[in-house]
């Protein structure tokens, strides 16, 4: 029996998407839920499974072809053999190689285990010219992460294990286009143009401003160096400072509602709960996970469910609900090492807030000299709602939560 494959339900607000690779071709002989193409969106990348065992009779779309909800991608051949028109090739090849005529389950295996792989590990493999095989996976079930891929090129970076022996050759053919000064002209993929699109209307839309101020985290640090072993221990999570400030511009949000408010036509919308992105960098470019009631979080519940969202960024397998309806954000460049900058608004939210390096520093306390951990904060935010005042005050607010971390417990 033949299945048509088809472009599965998109998400709302996305109409259409783009083909990106096909993983297996025509006449090959395909798992139930083994993924077969990768549709990437505005935002994220879409799995589309194989719905039984069979063979992959027809592709009736190429790579990089727009498609939308319901188009018939290809023709599934349910069942174990691939008929008389696949049949034909495999007798072929068998004739000229009587010793691979059988296929072992071990030879199969690198099909299966390349199947269980996140899009963004596979580009990574076939980057390297490594074969899923190679890489012993650490995730669930055995999958292969980012994490696994990565350490296994840093153990083998002086050795050949390689397909072909092609690493020297690569290096050559790159140093004679260095000197050759040749361009390479490479299309923006939908996320990065989205990205594009988004900061230029940002900055069209909304009159953006940023205020700065400095943050002493000593306290926040000796807290979290005094119970980060027992925190771990007993969350089964790591105690990060993201969660320090998550919580803080809660309390911040909480005093001042208008920077967690957003703008729609000629009206302000007021929201009495606090979903915060927190802003990932991916390979595929900038995701903003959104986590949703962060007031009603534990530092244990944030943590791990930022860990969560996290991990599914870099592996492509977030959701676009996931990535929609946040009233704040928070972005990290310290992470990279950058000691300011100026955030941009992430529409239609009215602020972001922007963590920063941490450095130390020599202050004044008390009137002496000291060396302390400081850092600097930004926070952008509309001009159309939002004044002056309240977005120095909102920072100051975060900035006293954090030098003074029991009025996160005290909510005060």
């Amino acid at each position: 029996m033949s299945i048509e494959i088809k472009v599965p339900a998109l998400p709302e607000s996305v109409t259409d998407a783009t083909l990106v690779a096909w993983h297996k071709k025509a006449g090959e002989q395909v798992s139930r839920d083994e993924n077969l193409v990768d549709l990437e969106t505005d935002k994220v990348v879409l799995e589309v499974p194989a719905p039984a065992n069979g063979v992959l009779q027809e592709i009736k779309v190429d790579d990089g072809a727009t498609v939308t909800a319901g188009d018939v991608l290809a023709i599934l051949a349910e069942g174990e053999s691939a008929g008389p028109a696949a049949a034909e090739p495999e007798q072929a090849e068998a004739a000229e190689k009587p010793a691979q005529a059988e296929v072992t389950p071990e030879q199969s295996a690198p099909a299966t285990k390349a199947g269980k792989t996140s899009p963004a590990v596979r580009r990574l493999l076939e980057e390297h010219d490594l074969d899923a095989t190679m890489v012993a996976g650490s995730g669930k079930d055995g999958r292969i992460t980012k994490a696994d891929v990565m350490g296994f090129l840093k153990a083998h970076e002086t050795s050949d294990v390689t397909p072909g022996d092609q690493a020297p050759a690569v290096e050559e053919t790159q140093a004679v286009v260095g000197l050759e000064r040749n361009e390479q002209r490479v299309p923006m993929t939908r996320l990065r143009a989205r990205i594009a699109e988004r900061m230029v209307d940002a900055q069209h839309q909304a009159a953006m401003l940023t205020t700065f101020n400095e943050v002493d985290l000593t306290e926040v640090m000796a807290l979290r160096s005094r119970y980060k072993d027992s925190f771990e221990k007993t969350h089964d999570v790591r105690l990060g400072f993201m969660s320090f400030f998550a919580k803080a511009a809660v309390e911040g949000l909480k005093k001042f509602p208008v920077v967690n408010a957003s703008v729609e036509d000629n009206d302000i919308v007021y929201h009495n709960y606090y979903d915060i992105g927190i802003a990932v960098s991916t390979e595929r470019g900038l995701m903003v996970p959104v986590l949703r009631d962060v007031d009603q979080m534990s530092f244990a519940q944030f943590e791990a469910e930022l860990g969560a969202m996290a991990t599914k960024a870099q592996e492509g397998s977030i959701g676009m609900d996931d990535l929609t309806g946040g009233t704040f954000t928070i972005t990290n460049g310290g992470i990279f090492g950058s000691m300011l900058s100026t955030p941009i608004l992430n529409p239609p939210q009215s602020a972001i807030l922007g963590m920063h390096n941490i450095q130390q520093r020599p202050m004044v306390v008390d009137g002496e000299i000291k060396v302390r951990p400081m850092m600097y904060l930004a926070v952008t935010y509309d001009h159309r709602i939002i004044d002056g005042r309240e977005a120095v005050q909102f920072l100051v607010t975060i900035k006293q939560q954090l030098e003074d971390p029991g009025r996160l417990l005290l909510q005060v």
